[in-house]
């Protein structure tokens, strides 16, 4: 990835297929200069991964990713020994002394590396994306604090391990609950939230380039509608583009309410949400057009 200035980076994303706008490409270019980890905050569905997923197509890094869930700790987001190998060692040393085994079942050939020791002991420099950290807990996040202050680990049994390539780090939150000060301080922040009409058209024929540009802005138009009604869950960027490559495949011209009732379910993915959707949404596209003032 050109690293020079803002818009090289803005260049570079959007050759991979990520069209950022000011702030994300800012945030990108500093996350690399400084040297610090990105916190993307905002609603599901805006492109907050997709753009971990840019960072590390634009710069060439492999993508470590940890998918963030309630209860997560630190065995499973970090390291732990793999108990069964040190049993069998135990066993295989016989009459040896508890000290030489101990040496040997504590090292490196024992431990199971997890993505944030993965992306701290590689030695090549990679993308870390910590996905939806807002579904951990504060003792989740405060055990993240060194890796992201010092990019370092400290195992008790090995004593520190210290990252010999710098990661670019891109933590990203749907803002359902409120994280803490110590974790916000340590990153960079961007909110990214749905674009404007003109945005989202520019990012639809991108993926879709056949689309004519009346049918994109139809489509952009009706998803915006949708989302501005009170669903369970909104479409989203990644839905949009799937509906144009519907309706690429259907030989669709224009959106009218058969169109729409036919591929409804591309971007609607709720029940309730259909009903809603074809009530509102449906029958407004069913109404006629108004007659040109004559």
């Amino acid at each position: 990835m050109a690293e020079g200035s803002v818009a090289e980076v803005k260049q570079s994303l959007a050759a991979v297929g990520y069209l950022a706008d000011e702030p994300a490409a800012l945030v990108s270019f500093l996350a690399q200069k400084l040297g610090k980890p990105v916190l993307v905050e905002g609603p599901a569905g805006v492109g907050k991964t997709e753009l971990a997923k840019a960072l590390s197509r634009a710069s060439g890094r492999e993508l470590v990713r940890l998918q963030c869930y309630e209860g997560l700790d630190e065995a499973k987001a970090m390291y732990e020994w793999n108990y069964r190998k040190q049993l069998l060692r135990i066993q295989a040393g016989g009459e040896a002394g508890w000290e030489d085994v101990q040496d040997d079942i504590f090292s490196t050939d024992f431990l199971l590396e997890r993505p944030l020791m993965q992306a701290i002991a590689s030695r090549e420099p990679v993308v870390l994306l910590i996905d939806e950290i807002d579904k951990t807990d504060q003792e989740f996040e405060a055990m993240l604090l060194e890796l992201l202050s010092d990019f370092q680990i400290t195992i008790p049994e090995l004593g520190r391990i210290e990252a010999t390539t710098m990661p670019i780090v891109v933590l990203t939150s749907n803002d359902s609950r409120e994280l803490t000060e110590a974790l916000k301080r340590r990153c960079l922040y961007l909110w990214l939230d749905y674009p404007e009409l003109e945005r989202e058209m520019e990012i639809v024929r991108l993926h879709t380039p056949e689309i004519s540009e009346t049918l994109a802005r139809k489509l952009v138009e009706v998803i915006r509608m949708v989302r501005g009604l009170d669903l369970k869950k909104p479409p989203s960027i990644a839905e949009s583009i799937d509906w144009a490559r519907t309706l690429l495949l259907l030989g669709a011209e224009d959106i009218d309410r058969e169109t729409f009732t036919q591929s409804m379910s591309i971007i609607v993915k709720h029940r309730t949400d259909i009903d809603l959707v074809a009530e509102r949404v449906g029958v407004k596209l069913a109404e006629p057009s108004s007659p040109a003032a004559g």
